[in-house]
């Protein structure tokens, strides 16, 4: 369990670095591939950039065709399982994941409870694609989700901390009442991913991400996976795969194993960064409401210290409109202003052009890995000429 502050923010993420007689899962997964290798073999990761694979008689070889699998992206599928400790199946985004994870699981006069306030192209797939074809869609928010009616659902899906407003529900709390209700829960960590949560453990059936964000971490390709310690489920999210041919390509897998090298580190200043950024936030007079659950005093602070090791590389701020927001986004240097999180820049948006049931003056901000102390004077700049609340 985390508990951080500003000062302790410098201190690199507990769990993952600590000595214990086994490694951590980042040195596993730095070096796991080394330790098979044959003398001349090359270290880094090769790109195995072909569809079709030698298969005279009988196809009963390793590898035949890359829609059934391919080398590159199994040994990326073999490090994200370490992170995880789980089977893990890699697809082309998060939505192919999540998709593919509904398809697998859910049939006609089924039911699902989704988040009502998490990631909203969840709900549109649900609402445009699924609901047609006679499966039940219910909403909660996410601070409620512990205490939600699970009756009659085939599956409960949350998003902790949620995107974009950043609330949290206690994983394990829900896990137990769907589990009592014969209902499999799915969580989407990719806000989190596992270096500061591990919903598997906390009795999670599946985990989603979108590895797009900071698995990767450069902003350069899409990827996501679905990962379970529940062998039958992850044969049949893999038989989804290769017959809907949502495979990722050997050089997509391969930039994303470049950005899981560097995962640690990146993550570890980013959550930092968010972590000083709040704090500067609350103080601010033109600031009306900052959200992140790694303070003390946020709504979800209780739950989060419980359940995650660190909390995340996004605060979300409200200023007292949308001009105001797009002001401060436009006069920091060090934002870009773009969608997604988890990259090496800070970006930032006003999420209410999306949809989002926000305030018009809500800010995401997704805090990136520059230096911290250059990250806050920035906003600090940025914010000297918007008028208080």
């Amino acid at each position: 369990m985390a508990r951080l502050n500003a000062e302790s923010a410098r201190i690199p993420l507990r769990g993952i670095l600590s000595v214990t007689k086994k490694p951590s899962p980042i040195s596993e997964l730095l070096h796991h591939r080394a330790r098979n290798l044959s003398k001349g073999a090359p270290v880094s990761l090769p790109i195995m950039a072909s569809t079709t694979f030698l298969l005279p008689g009988d196809p009963d070889g390793s590898h035949f065709y890359a829609r059934n699998g391919n080398p590159t992206v199994e040994s990326v599928e073999a490090e994200i399982g370490i992170l995880e400790n789980a089977e893990t199946v890699l697809f082309p985004s998060g939505m192919a994941a999540i998709a593919a994870m509904f398809h697998t699981v859910l049939r006609p006069g089924d039911k699902v409870l989704v988040h009502a306030d998490g990631y909203y192209n969840v709900r549109a797939l649900l609402n445009e694609h699924f609901a047609p074809r006679g499966i039940t869609v219910e909403t909660c928010p996410t601070a409620q989700m512990a205490d939600a009616d699970l009756s009659g659902c085939r599956l409960v899906m949350i998003e902790t901390p949620s995107n974009p407003g950043l609330e949290v529900c206690d994983i394990a709390a829900v896990a137990d009442r769907a589990k009592s209700a014969g209902a499999l829960l799915v969580a989407d960590n990719t806000t989190a991913t596992p270096l500061c949560q591990q919903p598997l453990d906390l009795g999670a059936d599946m985990v989603v991400m979108a590895d797009t964000k900071a698995m990767a971490g450069h902003s350069d390709v899409l990827c996501g996976h679905v990962a379970s310690r529940d062998t039958s489920l992850m044969n049949q999210v893999r038989g989804y795969r290769r017959l809907g041919g949502a495979t990722v390509s050997p050089f997509d897998a391969y930039l994303l194993h470049r950005g899981l090298e560097t995962l640690e580190l990146r993550v570890s200043r980013a959550n930092q960064n968010a972590l000083i950024l709040a704090n500067h936030l609350l103080s601010h007079p033109s600031v009306q409401t900052v959200r992140y659950p790694g303070l003390p005093r946020d709504a979800s602070h209780a739950v989060a210290s419980r359940q995650m090791r660190d909390f995340g590389p996004i605060v979300s701020f409200t200023l007292k409109d949308r001009a105001s927001a797009e002001k401060f986004i436009d006069n920091n240097p060090l934002i870009v202003p773009a969608t997604s999180f988890g990259g090496v820049h800070t970006s930032a948006e006003c999420r209410v052009r999306w949809g989002d049931h926000v305030a018009d003056g809500f800010v995401r901000l997704a805090c990136g890995i520059e230096p911290s102390e250059d990250l806050v004077k920035a906003t600090e700049n940025a914010l000297r000429d918007i008028s208080p609340v």
